[in-house]
């Protein structure tokens, strides 16, 4: 299989408001300008840079208009004004051709957060879908998303599970995603929510995939569907269960504990880089000037 000419960047969110709501209220921290430095990276990474047409794609949110203006503000703070917002509510939108052509004079489409199932569904399987995946192959196409967006970027989803109960058998729940990238799985508002079992848990269940949990204002910038690079200002931390020995997840009653032995865990921070194919990380040196 041929690396993809695209790139993909999927950001952990900016503001802890879970996976299946977005109140009006959040909408101010949920786009916290601390984001620039990632949405500049887009600008940075699109093969047009600021004359990038842009399209903001809100399927996931319950409040679209307002997520995706917000979006497009942001980026014209950095020179960016061919901003667009893609309202997909159906299955039908994501078949029409106008939204079709759209798509095909895009340079840079985002998802935003909301719901990661209502995003998969609506779009899964589409014409939209099918387009979206032949230009990430074989364009200089950048795929981002962000919280649910993210999320759904995946061949595998997790799309409910909650933190404290992961490790009890039953507890996550996972499902296809959009699948822009193989043997991952992604969950975000990592750390700020404490979501470590839930990728344990998923990395358990098939150690085929490698964990990858964004925590806020954070993500990764993804090329040749290999080469993963921190970006933001917090943590990225993967689960590789490649070297996993044995769990009892086959053996247990459903809403029993799970054991695992021997997962390994990284922690990345901006600037360092992960090899997913040959599973190893290289930590990015910072120089420090010191006061004589």
């Amino acid at each position: 299989m041929n690396s993809p000419k695209g790139k993909l960047i999927i950001i952990g969110g900016s503001v802890d408001k879970g996976s299946f709501s977005n109140r009006p209220d959040d909408l101010p921290n949920n786009l916290k300008f601390f984001e620039k430095g990632i949405l500049k990276r887009i600008s940075i990474e699109s093969s047009k840079g600021l004359l990038s047409r842009i399209e903001i794609i809100t399927t996931a949110s319950s409040i679209p208009q307002e997520v995706g203006e917000g979006y497009i503000n942001a980026f014209k703070q950095l020179e960016m004004h061919e901003v667009f917002l893609l309202d997909i509510r159906t299955r039908e939108d994501a078949n029409a051709e106008e939204n079709i052509l759209r798509l095909k004079n895009a340079d840079v489409v985002m998802f935003t957060g909301g719901d990661q199932l209502r995003l998969s569904s609506i779009i899964g399987g589409t014409t939209f879908h099918q387009l979206l995946l032949d230009k990430y192959e074989n364009e200089p196409f950048i795929i981002s998303g962000t919280s649910a967006g993210a999320a759904a970027s995946s061949n595998n989803m997790i799309y409910q599970g909650s933190s404290s109960e992961a490790l009890l058998k039953g507890e996550v729940k996972i499902t296809g995603g959009l699948g822009f990238i193989n043997n991952v799985i992604i969950d975000t508002h990592f750390v700020q929510r404490g979501r470590i079992g839930r990728l344990l848990y998923a990395c358990a269940s098939n150690p085929v995939n490698v964990g990858i949990g964004l925590g806020e204002d954070t993500g990764l910038l993804i090329t040749n569907g290999q080469t993963m690079e921190a970006i933001g200002s917090g943590l990225v931390i993967l689960v590789d269960g490649t070297n996993m020995r044995h769990t009892n997840i086959t053996d247990v009653e459903i809403g029993e504990p799970v054991s695992i032995e021997n997962l390994t865990v990284h922690v990345m921070s901006l600037g360092d880089v992960f090899d997913l194919k040959q599973k190893k990380l290289s930590l990015h040196s910072v120089k420090i000037d010191l006061i004589k």
